[in-house]
């Protein structure tokens, strides 16, 4: 609720409890006046009310009541009006109200997303990790065997420097060629 609005209400109020003081306070005249008045008469049995005193006193206690209904038509309308702004107050609270709910959901969401994404992450990153793994276990592999195809052709070379002559041996060249195909089949 703004400023002004709270000033407003404020000069409303201010103004009908004023209005209501004048009211009471006419109110009592009346009251006092009726009451007077029939303290003379009851009083005086030989009262007779003159004409034009009688008269004076109903025009002004028509004046009175016309009066009494003008600040009453005056209550009413200040009335009304501090009923609008009650209503409107109440839904400006609910839709505070709604909006605070709606920030502290968010606020939880937000705090909520980086465990979210870190889950996320892991989820992306686990088959990574196992084909990493794997490649990382089959090149270890092919290096052994590289290793050890390496060693045995060193170890054929060398027999065959120290040999002499080269005749060719057709047994262990053939089984070596089916390992060699092996290695570059994997």
């Amino acid at each position: 609720m703004s400023q002004t609005d709270t000033s407003t209400i404020q000069a409303l109020s201010t103004e009908v409890s004023k209005l209501r003081q004048e009211l009471q306070l006419r109110d009592q005249l009346v009251q006092q006046l009726s009451q007077e008045l029939f303290r003379l008469v009851k009083g005086n049995t030989n009262f007779i009310p003159q004409p034009e005193v009688s008269e004076r006193h109903q025009n002004e206690l028509q004046a009175l009541r016309e009066q009494l209904q003008a600040v009453e038509q005056q209550v009413a309308f200040y009335q009304e009006q501090i009923a609008s702004r009650d209503t409107e107050i109440y839904q400006l609270r609910q839709s505070v109200q709604e909006l605070s709910d709606r920030s502290r959901m968010l606020e939880q969401v937000v705090q909520e997303l980086p465990q979210i994404y870190r889950r996320k992450f892991e989820e992306r990153m686990a088959p990574i990790r196992e084909k990493v793994a794997m490649l990382q276990r089959e090149n270890r592999q092919l290096q052994a065997e590289l290793q050890s195809v390496s060693y045995r052709l060193a170890l054929k070379t060398r027999t065959a420097s120290h040999s002499g002559v080269d005749l060719p041996n057709f047994q262990r060249a053939a089984s070596e060629e089916s390992n060699i195909s092996t290695v570059q089949n994997a």
